[in-house]
């Protein structure tokens, strides 16, 4: 053996003690780690600036879904006497968390909601689905269509009142991100199922994707100190169906029938951002899907930023604010 070969990188961390998970007997895990929650604040003649609601979805599942309404839509209608000049343009959130962690009420999710809310002047719709391994994806796809089936029927009035169901997006982080494009692949072959609904685009936060071959920010990121590639084997490995690998189409975008997919999104004028940075060892999955589209055509919108780690923005209010601040121009550049 030469001299100058180099030894393949070698994983130093323990996956499930980094999720703070343990495997039961029964294929369920034991979760460990107590994250702290925020509950919701109904209270119209509270002060906050965030009016925020929770609303069963599925009793059966377990699933619900968490309204956010910037206060300022309230006191314009009660300025002007009307609802129909206050509307705003609806997000669909979906939380991130490997398919396998959080909740739509997890702080930082709820911080964040809260704070796109405000900054985007939208009506913000976080849908708490089902986790994995207990049910194992596409469990969660078919809750996050099953939110946007309710929200096109609902009588809420927050969301009837205040939300323009014309100028829809969903949105996600992380394996949020992956939910929203998998729903917006399912959505744009049957978009008349989901009228008056209209989707304008996805927004893809981060995007929780993989493969089985190991890409160069993979292997050079193996063991970032968040999301350390060990830490995304075992949550794929929880999260797709028992017998796959992760070239199965939930995870890698490449293969399946998402490409020619594409075609629709394209014919509908839909955009799609894509968000990320190169400190995030899913960096070069996320380039390839931005590649896949602008080959098909599809407008897509991208801010990959230098540094930085997976989710940044969740946790650094500076980071955030600046993702608020892109996120509104593309918003006023599509609606």
């Amino acid at each position: 053996m030469s001299g100058d070969q180099t030894a393949p990188p070698v994983s130093t961390i323990d996956p499930y003690e980094y999720l703070q998970i343990i495997q039961n007997s029964d294929g369920t895990i034991k979760r460990l780690c107590e994250i702290p929650s925020t509950p919701a604040a109904p209270d119209h003649n509270d002060s906050t600036s965030v009016i925020t609601k929770d609303v069963t979805l599925n009793p059966n599942h377990n699933t619900w879904v968490r309204i956010f309404l910037p206060r300022q839509a309230l006191d314009k209608t009660s300025t002007n006497n009307s609802v129909g000049n206050t509307k705003l343009p609806l997000i669909v959130y979906y939380h991130g968390g490997g398919f396998i962690l959080l909740s739509a009420d997890s702080t930082m999710n709820h911080d964040f909601c809260f704070n796109m809310a405000l900054q985007l002047s939208a009506v913000v719709v976080s849908v708490e689905y089902r986790l994995a391994p207990e049910h194992r994806l596409p469990a969660a796809y078919d809750d996050a269509v099953e939110a946007l089936h309710w929200i096109k029927c609902t009588q809420e009035k927050l969301l009837r009142d205040f939300a323009d169901y014309s100028k829809c997006f969903l949105m996600g982080t992380s394996a949020g991100g992956n939910v929203a494009y998998h729903v917006g692949l399912r959505a744009s072959t049957a978009v008349g199922d989901f009228e008056p609904l209209k989707i304008k685009g996805l927004i893809l936060h981060h995007p929780f994707f993989g493969g089985s071959k190991r890409t160069e920010s993979e292997l050079r990121l193996l063991n970032a100190p968040v999301l350390p590639l060990c830490s995304t084997d075992l949550m794929w490995k929880l999260a797709l169906p028992i017998g796959v690998d992760r070239d199965h189409e939930y995870c890698n975008p490449t293969v399946g029938d998402g490409f020619d997919q594409f075609n629709q999104i394209r014919e509908l004028g839909w955009w799609v951002v894509v968000t990320g940075c190169d400190g995030d060892p899913l960096i070069d999955r996320q380039m390839e899907l931005v590649e896949m589209l602008k080959k098909k055509g599809v407008k897509v919108e991208v801010q990959f930023n230098e540094g930085d780690f997976h989710g940044v923005e969740l946790v650094d209010a500076t980071k955030a604010n600046a993702l608020s601040v892109f996120l509104r121009h593309f918003l006023e550049k599509c609606c």
